[in-house]
């Protein structure tokens, strides 16, 4: 597939809660636009009102978050409910952080965070999970 066939995908990334450590964001942000999907960052200090509102005036496709926080057992659980309560409940829902296995095993299995990524993780794998996980959906 070549780049344009991703350009209807609608990625949100942002960066919620206070942590002001957006560089990681952005670069996920990047590499995701260089391989052909729509990004939209939201930037710094949103709440998860503001992010899944986002995603509903966007027509988003997934949700990527940045969290350093440490703030991910209340973050995700309160996006993924919102996101519940608008009915988006085929929107993807991603993101990474200083996040331990078990609550990654967590995340997935109790709120539906479908993918987590640590340090490290190289941005073609994050690539490749978002394809993957769109055209699981029927969306690629």
């Amino acid at each position: 597939m070549s780049e344009q066939d991703f350009n209807h995908i609608r990625i949100i990334v942002a960066k919620p809660g206070l942590d002001g450590h957006d560089r990681g964001a952005k670069v996920v942000a990047r590499a995701l636009r260089d391989a052909g999907f729509e990004v939209i960052y939201t930037g710094l200090r949103q709440t998860p009102e503001m992010i899944v509102n986002t995603a509903l005036q966007e027509d988003a496709d997934a949700i990527g978050l940045s969290l350093l926080s440490g703030a991910h057992m209340t973050i995700f659980p309160r996006i993924r409910s919102l996101m519940d309560e608008q009915g988006l409940d085929d929107v993807l829902l991603f993101g990474g952080g200083i996040i331990s296995q078990e609550d990654a095993d967590t995340l997935h299995d109790d709120y539906s965070v479908n993918g987590i990524f640590g340090p490290g993780t190289s941005l073609d794998t994050i690539i490749q999970f978002v394809k993957d996980e769109m055209g699981r959906r029927g969306k690629l």
